[in-house]
């Protein structure tokens, strides 16, 4: 899971990120990020929308969102 966090990071252009961080509080935090982590979800071999990524509010959220769905 660290490598995802990682890949999350670079998605979102933080050096790091924490559980605890709220999605929409980052800085780059627009359509074209979310369109980035579906796609990244994606070549893990899952589906995720928009609306899911929405709700999960966290990093933890959507860790568990992506883990949670079948390869």
């Amino acid at each position: 899971m660290d490598t995802l966090k990682e890949e999350l990071a670079e998605i979102l252009e933080v050096d790091a990120v924490n559980d605890s961080d709220v999605l929409e509080e980052f800085e780059c935090w627009d359509s074209l990020t979310m369109l980035s982590i579906i796609a990244l979800a994606s070549d893990k071999g899952k589906t995720i929308g928009n609306e899911e990524i929405t709700n999960s509010k966290t990093i933890a959220g959507l860790l568990e969102l992506i883990n949670s769905k079948r390869a």
